[in-house]
């Protein structure tokens, strides 16, 4: 074929203007031609849009394919939900830069694996690690790896304080020598194309340690922002904890003087948080937010669309830990399943893990909320499913703690247990997506693999937010397109625009839909085997194409790998200048 035609559709372009009825004409990689009634050429693929919506790409804001795509490089189910590029390297977790030192590198990878609930084994034995600094990373990414879907990545601050300090990251600030080589591995990925730096303040890890970034004092901070500035059109990216020790209102305190006066785009994840039992924090973080912006602060908080959900799984979740219990956490780190059986039955366990739920687990967490835990997903069919822990624990008499015990010795260790959707407020939600400085489609798509965090979630932008008048079509395509790749500066991407890239997704509004989650038992063990994952069907969408090629034909994944990696704009064209000079 010398290119694709998709008629009779209606054009939403990604800018948030209305849509117009028009048809898109495709040669190569990029759109040719936008208008009415073009007429078909010589060889073309005419694709029927009649009734469907033809819109940019969409972009996924935040991910963490940075593992998994090495070894599920189809991305699914992203394809089938209109996902043409993704943003990988989020909340400071990267697999680049690497210390020399092994102990330092399988530490910065169990710091990956356990946060973003990873599995470990395939995480070191499927991805090669052939590289030290970022450039070599993104180097043997593009040698060793096609995807279906354009990417970009930030550099990790975790990773760069693994590189320059090794394991004693854990547990001080750094020496001016090694803030220096921070902020030389930091410029070689810049120069690389990395998107700027992301970091994060809020995370303990399941021995309840303050992440390695939360010993960055203010020189450190200061040196990494002053390698950014001289690289425009890079971002920072932060994530601050509004959902367990609730330091955010200190953190956007700290950052708003570090990084005054400075020309500096700034993304924070948990800026105004939406969460119900999240308004005391909002009541103090989105007044500073709004006046930041106000007096010329380059800041976007994230405008998340999906409520956190928690699937509470003995296999492999960082939910227990996060939840400040730590007594379940052991039965998760148990190896076999035999042994995470005998701890559940266990009463000396029992009675500590019935203390940890009453004392130390947070109010809000689901250890807390039996009513909001539902039982659904058994391992052996036993039952009962579909009721809620509460329900189990008052027809057995059991503490809560018991109930899930014992639901799950009956029903296997394979078993897991959901947690409803937290309230959120999705009035101030709308509000923050219609706002010309804020960050959407955010999933977490590549991470919590037995959890579901992220695959197909851009469809509940439709099919909740439009749906109920929240939101028009035209912004919420804006929202997962031109706004995001403005942001990022990606501008070769985002638009349905002459000259841009031909990354096109056409569906019709009535079939699609925001598919119930499945499990796919296709997740390398590490020992030969595989263990299972979370996935979603396709919306579908009648077509996904990248670059021009169709990754999704209306029914299923094609199989094409178009994807290519793209730096922002700004870094491109200094590297261009740099080529033609040489």
């Amino acid at each position: 074929m010398s290119g694709v035609l998709i008629k009779g559709g209606t054009v939403i372009d990604g800018t948030g203007a209305p849509s117009i009825s028009a048809d898109v004409r495709v040669s190569g990689s990029i759109i040719t031609e936008i208008g009415p009634d073009l007429a078909p050429r010589a060889g073309e693929q005419v694709v029927d849009a009649t009734g469907c919506y033809v819109t940019p790409g969409f972009i996924e804001s935040h991910t963490h394919y940075d593992a998994t795509m090495w070894w599920q490089p189809d991305l699914d189910p992203l394809p089938g939900n209109g996902t043409t590029t993704v943003i990988l390297g989020n909340c400071g977790f990267t697999a680049a830069p690497l210390s020399r030192d092994k102990a330092a590198q399988l530490e910065m990878v169990k710091i990956f694996s356990f946060f973003e609930d990873i599995p470990l084994k395939p995480f070191l034995q499927n991805v090669p690690w052939d590289w030290e600094k970022w450039s070599e990373y993104k180097a043997s990414m593009q040698r060793n790896i096609k995807l279906p879907a354009n990417h970009a990545a930030y550099v990790g601050h975790i990773a760069l304080r693994m590189a320059a300090m090794g394991l004693e990251a854990w547990d001080r600030a750094a020496t001016p020598a090694e803030i220096a080589r921070m902020a030389e591995l930091l410029e070689d990925a810049l120069s690389a194309g990395a998107l700027g730096l992301s970091t994060n303040l809020s995370d303990h890890d399941g021995d309840d340690r303050p992440i390695p970034t939360l010993n960055a004092d203010d020189a450190e901070f200061s040196a990494l922002f002053d390698v950014l500035e001289r690289h425009p059109g890079t971002t920072y990216q932060v994530i601050v904890d509004v959902f367990m020790r609730m330091t955010g209102p200190r953190e956007l305190e700290r950052l708003e003087r570090l990084t005054k006066g400075r020309k500096l785009r700034m993304q924070i994840a948990g800026g105004v948080p939406s969460l119900e039992y999240q308004r005391p924090m909002r009541e103090q973080m989105q007044p500073r937010v709004e006046r930041m912006q106000a007096e010329g602060y380059d800041l976007w908080p994230t405008a998340a669309h999906v409520s956190p959900t928690s699937t509470l799984s003995l296999t492999k979740s960082l939910i227990f830990a996060q939840s400040n219990d730590y007594v379940w956490h052991e039965v998760v780190l148990a190896p076999t399943h035999e042994e995470k059986a005998a701890l559940l039955a266990d009463p000396d366990w029992r009675a500590r893990a019935r203390d940890s739920w009453d004392t130390k687990a947070w109010a809000h967490s689901p250890m807390n909320n039996p009513q909001d835990l539902n039982l659904i997903d058994s391992e052996n069919g036993v039952g009962p499913v579909g009721i809620t822990l509460q329900q189990f624990a008052e027809e057995r008499g059991l503490h809560r703690s018991d109930a899930m015990a014992q639901w799950i010795l009956e029903n296997g260790t394979k078993s897991t247990v959901h947690m409803s959707p937290f309230p959120k407020d999705e009035q101030l939600t709308a509000k923050l997506m219609h706002d010309r400085q804020s960050i959407g489609n955010v999933s977490d798509a590549g991470a919590h693999l037995q959890m579901l965090c992220g695959g197909g979630e851009n469809i509940l932008l439709f099919t909740k937010y439009v749906a109920g008048g929240l939101i028009s079509l035209e912004q919420a395509i804006h929202v997962l397109t031109g706004k995001l790749a403005g942001f990022f500066g990606l501008t070769e991407i985002g638009e349905i625009k002459v000259g841009k890239r031909a990354d096109i997704v056409v569906f019709n509004l009535d079939e699609i839909a925001y598919r119930p989650m499945i499990k796919a038992f296709d997740v390398p063990d590490g020992e030969g085997g595989t263990t299972w994952r979370f996935t979603r069907p396709p919306a579908p969408m009648r077509l996904t194409l990248v670059n021009g090629i169709a990754t999704f034909d209306g029914e299923r994944y094609t199989g094409a790998t178009p994807g290519e990696y793209l730096p922002p704009k700004a870094v491109e064209e200094a590297n261009r200048a740099l080529e033609a000079a040489e």
